[in-house]
């Protein structure tokens, strides 16, 4: 930081405010200096300076070296506890998320626009019960139906050993041993909604700083509001858009509730149906009243998932009480009601085969396609009305990203499914016959664990392309380097590595295309792995023994490969997760994955990972609101990354009187490269127009050898222009006077390296003016490390 902070002009006081980017970063870095002093926040997030620099606002001339530099250090959101790690077995839900927001911006649309709200809130339930199933089929179908009724499989672990008919105990009924098995996928409902109750208290539950009647507001502007600024704040503005308690309350209720529903109905489901069709101690009706009582209670949590989504336009701070507290109790009373229910004494109810109730996962899988057909058909018609040819796949970002949402989650319960019937199953493999002790998963979930492979061979025609294209690309490179750096002795190796490394940084933006083939593939492929196991009713090693030699052992490859490579993923999983624990370099690896997908808040789905954003963005708008109110003084808000969307994200927040006295900085800024094309009713043209006519003056630094950041694109008019780039990357071609060292290619990082950056932040403060005469006096630091902001 020491390059960027060159000597200015005093003009007052005045602040730079530092936010850092992805991976995050400490404020010793931030600062360039190890002695630091915490302002305000707490351990979690706070905002640091250097220590001679606390209460510097008291005499602003004593610095004539440009601003007073600030660091909000944010990492421990996302990185800084290693059991977070463990939040990538929630990556499906994290990316149904994401699906809720990146619908197309379309106004006077309201209809559609809450019909996809519900589309996506119906998929991202549907992956819960999914989930939940998945457990389900493990722990009931595998364990406690199939192995633990086989004398071979318990023979061979003794733990199931008291489970067995052979042995007659009390737990050797099927309904008994359904019951006992149910308490895994009950225990990890009860742990998702302990983990979603948890992280809101932590993260999400900070009311934000009502700053339109804070206790010391701003004075009046001195600059007149810029000519066509919007009368409406965009949603990122609005008062309740990172506050949505009530919706996620709801939610989790509801979600928690359909967990408990879909164990009960796998243990009372079976013992209905065998009521049914015996004549047994316990009369048929009693699991007929059962059954209705799930349904209702079904259509109940349908309902309350499909009911209004978020309340933007204000701080959504009430509770709906009776549907938090007493649907959830509702599900478990009923699930403690099907174990009892199962639990009677059925002496002669034997348990053989799989258990009923296969069709469930083919439904589900089959509902999730529908859903997401007409979320496209509603993004389509979002798009048609306001096209924007920047949207990423023509306003089919969202169901793509949903479509992948449900892919992960298929993967992965059918993968462990398969790998869990492997292990059981000793040296036979389950569905395939000959010396099987127990007949296997459901068979779409064998089909979806082969589908695997097959997606992967098609990823390597479009990966081979994109690699030959950046090649040619950084070969036609050379001679524009070469001219821009103007050398008359250029050295081949240099021109080959700088331009290597644009042509890779271009990458970002085929992004859209590997989404939508990898989507599209999913969506056939699943397709067909439902008609697969429907018309056959076997695994795929089976289902294409007269198809000739080599489509069967192809076959039988994919089934065997697939549930291997789900396995090796799953171990892979877990092992990151415990390495995370212990190595702090791993960590902050992790944390990088969550960094861009935990943004947003959780809108569709409570089991996602929590939003920060939540706790970041009112931090950061309540300090600069505070600082301006106390000092009257200029204030650059400077983001680098995914700091820059935090940045941008605070200052739409801000009144309109502070966000005159404010500028915006952002350097390596995702902001219209990903959020614009992936966001665009959040971060498309029309908002980013609307942020730079609002704020009083903004900046933006890129380069062409930045993979994430990029220009924001904006029509400036006859005013200041906000992009600047591409900066030089390197700074100098080759060795030189001043630089007898070889630069590096800084890419991504360390953009205040660059001379550029203390011109452009001096640029911006000069706009800002003169600070206002002071009229407020703000209390400073002491040693006691808190402040009044």
């Amino acid at each position: 930081m020491t390059r960027a902070h060159q000597a200015q002009p005093s003009g007052g006081a005045a602040l730079e405010l530092l936010v850092h980017g992805v991976g995050g970063t400490t404020p010793h870095e931030m600062l360039g200096d190890p002695r630091i002093t915490r302002v305000t926040g707490d351990v979690t997030a706070a905002v640091y300076r250097r220590t001679e620099d606390v209460g510097a606002e008291q005499d602003p001339e004593r610095r004539g070296d440009g601003p007073v530099p600030e660091a909000y250090c944010w990492s421990n959101l996302t990185s800084g506890n290693g059991s977070r790690a463990l939040w990538l077995l929630l990556l499906p839900f994290m990316v149904v998320n994401l699906a809720h927001w990146m619908r197309p911006g379309a106004r006077g649309s309201g209809t559609a626009v809450r019909l996809y709200g519900v589309m996506v809130r119906l998929i991202a339930l549907s992956l819960t019960v999914l989930l939940t199933a998945a457990v389900c089929e493990v722990a009931l179908d595998l364990v406690a139906w199939q192995c633990a009724g086989a004398a071979e499989c318990v023979g061979r672990r003794s733990w199931l050993g008291f489970l067995s008919p052979d042995q007659g105990g009390w737990w050797s009924q099927p309904g008994r041993r359904l019951a006992l098995a149910a308490l895994l996928p009950t225990a990890l409902v009860g742990l998702l909604w302990y983990l979603s109750n948890r992280t809101w208290s932590a993260y999400e539950s900070q009311r934000p700083l009502d700053l339109e009647e804070s206790d010391n507001p701003p004075a009046p502007a001195a600059v007149p509001e810029p000519p066509g600024a919007p009368a409406v704040r965009p949603a990122l503005g609005r008062p309740g858009f990172w506050y949505g308690r009530r919706l996620v309350a709801r939610l989790r209720a509801a979600h928690t509730a359909a967990g408990f529903l879909t164990v009960a109905a796998a243990v009372g489901g079976a013992a209905a149906r065998y009521d049914r069709s015996a004549d047994g101690p316990v009369p048929a009706p009693v699991g007929r009243l059962f059954e209705v009582a799930l349904v209702l209670c079904s259509i109940a949590v349908v309902g309350v998932v499909c009911r209004r989504g978020r309340s933007e336009r204000r701080l959504d701070n009430r509770i709906d009480r009776a549907v938090t507290s007493f649907l959830p109790a509702t599900a478990l009373a009923l699930l403690f009601l099907a174990a009892v229910y199962a639990a009677w004494s059925r002496p002669r109810w034997v348990s053989s085969g799989a258990l009923p109730g296969e069709a469930v996962f083919g439904v589900l899988v089959l509902g999730q396609g529908l859903l997401v057909v007409v979320l496209a058909g509603v993004a389509m018609g979002l798009y048609r009305r306001a096209p924007e040819p920047r949207t990423t796949l023509r306003g089919l970002g969202g169901p793509a990203v949903a479509m992948l949402a449900c892919a992960l989650g298929g993967v992965m319960t059918g993968g462990v499914a398969q790998r869990v019937a492997d292990w059981l199953d000793g040296p036979g493999t389950p569905g395939m016959g000959g010396p099987s002790v127990v007949e296997g998963p459901p068979v779409l979930l064998s089909w979806q664990a082969s589908v695997i492979p097959v997606l992967l061979l098609l990823l390597v025609f479009p990966v081979t392309w994109l690699v030959v294209r950046t090649a040619r690309r950084a070969r036609r490179m050379g001679p524009g380097i070469e001219a821009e750096y103007a050398q008359p002795h250029p050295d081949p190796g240099r021109t080959r590595q700088i331009a290597r490394i644009r042509a890779t940084a271009a990458l970002t933006d085929s992004a859209p295309r590997i989404v939508a083939l990898v989507s599209g593939a999913t969506l056939f492929l699943g397709a067909g792995a439902v008609v697969g196991s429907w018309v056959s009713g076997q695994v795929p090693g089976r289902a294409l023994d007269e198809a000739g030699p080599l489509v069967e052992s192809v076959a039988e490859a994919a089934q065997a490969t697939g549930s291997w490579l789900i396995g090796v993923g799953f171990i892979l999983f877990v092992t990151w997760g415990r390495r995370a624990y212990r190595d702090v370099s791993a960590r902050r690896t992790i944390g990088i994955l969550w960094d861009v997908g935990t943004f947003w808040p959780r809108a569709a789905h409570p089991f996602a990972p929590p939003c920060y954003a939540e706790r970041a963005v009112p931090d950061l708008s309540s300090r600069m609101c505070a600082w301006t109110g106390s000092t009257r003084g200029r204030l650059v808000i400077s983001g680098h990354s995914q700091g820059s969307v935090l940045a941008a994200a605070a200052v739409w927040q801000l009144p309109a009187a502070a966000r005159r006295q404010v500028a915006l900085l952002t350097y390596g800024s995702p902001i219209e490269r990903l959020y614009g094309r992936w966001f665009p009713a959040y971060f498309g043209p029309g908002a980013l127009q609307g942020l730079h006519r609002s704020v009083h003056c903004w900046r933006n630094l890129w380069r062409a050898t930045d993979p994430i950041g990029g220009p924001v694109r904006i029509d400036e008019g006859d005013g200041p222009e906000v992009d600047r780039g591409p900066l030089k990357d390197p700074l100098v071609y080759g060795r030189t006077v001043a630089h007898p060292l070889p630069e590096p290619v800084l890419g991504h990082s360390d953009y205040q390296a660059d001379p550029a950056f203390a011109v452009e932040r001096a640029a911006l403060l000069d706009r800002l003016g003169p600070a206002l005469p002071r009229q407020a006096t703000g209390k400073v630091q002491g040693s006691s490390g808190r402040s009044s902001g």
